[in-house]
């Protein structure tokens, strides 16, 4: 599945999201658009063996981030983005804070930066301003902001479908705006796009990539009459189980109501 939206390119009124760079009325669209967007792998898995470094400068493997039975919500951006990588973090930990589930319990996080020149010195500002943004200054280790090499970045970027471009006029980054929720073992559940992220989006995400092992009963109940919907990119009620658990009702009234019908007839024939 390909998806363009909430592009981050030069040129757009202050320089952040416009979906309004997808369209080209009056002439054609810049290259860098042309070759930026989302090839959806669900099902597919985010490398291990890709290396990047930690706020603190210490290397840092995806498989070490992985197996350690939470969902992920895993972000590309860079730090030096000068608005839709902040609206997009922004929107995130808003989102985050209004499920209801805690970071390093119920989840885990991961921002890795796809400008190889950025620094474990800006990553950690960056870290520590969204982390109080959460609530959560203390979990830097269950949300590292990363670092890292191009071929790193690139491989990380490919297994998720991810393609953005640097535009060298205008020393800008084009890219989507989106949030990935990977399963504990690195397979990718689900794209979250934009930078808002209702929060029963959020929640249903990563209960479903949690198999069971997040949120509540109650949860669990919701995502069975729930689905995700391509189309408008959102959970949305799920028809056909409203349908089934309705005719169920109504088939075990018209049979209570024929129980007791009959068993009126009889009493009335017994008696007379």
């Amino acid at each position: 599945m390909s998806a363009r939206s909430a592009f981050a390119f030069p040129g757009a009124p202050g320089g952040g999201a416009s979906d309004e760079l997808t369209k080209s009325p009056g002439g054609p669209v810049p290259r860098a658009l042309q070759e930026v967007g989302i090839e959806e792998r669900l099902g597919q898995k985010i490398p291990g063996d890709v290396t990047f470094q930690d706020p603190q400068g210490r290397p840092v493997r995806l498989a070490d981030r992985l197996g350690r039975g939470k969902p992920i919500v895993l972000t590309l951006v860079y730090y030096d983005c000068p608005m839709l990588c902040g609206q997009l973090l922004g929107g995130l930990t808003a989102g985050l804070r209004e499920t209801g589930l805690l970071l390093g319990r119920d989840y885990e996080a991961l921002t890795v930066s796809f400008n190889p020149r950025e620094t474990s010195a800006l990553a950690s500002a960056r870290q520590g301003h969204f982390l109080q943004a959460l609530g959560r200054p203390e979990a830097r280790e269950a949300w590292p902001f990363l670092v890292g090499q191009p071929q790193d970045i690139d491989r990380l970027a490919e297994s998720v479908g991810f393609r953005y471009r640097w535009d060298a006029g205008t020393r800008q980054y084009a890219h989507v705006a989106l949030a990935f929720v990977v399963a504990p073992d690195g397979t990718i559940s689900r794209y979250l796009y934009g930078v808002r992220f209702p929060e029963r989006d959020l929640r249903l995400a990563l209960v479903e990539a949690g198999d069971g092992k997040v949120g509540t009963t109650v949860d669990r109940v919701l995502l069975k009459c729930f689905r995700w919907d391509p189309a408008s990119r959102r959970y949305a009620l799920f028809v056909s189980t409203y349908l089934r658990v309705g005719g169920l009702l109504v088939f075990l009234g018209l049979s209570t109501l024929l129980v007791t019908l009959v068993r009126r007839e009889r009493r009335r024939g017994a008696g007379g």
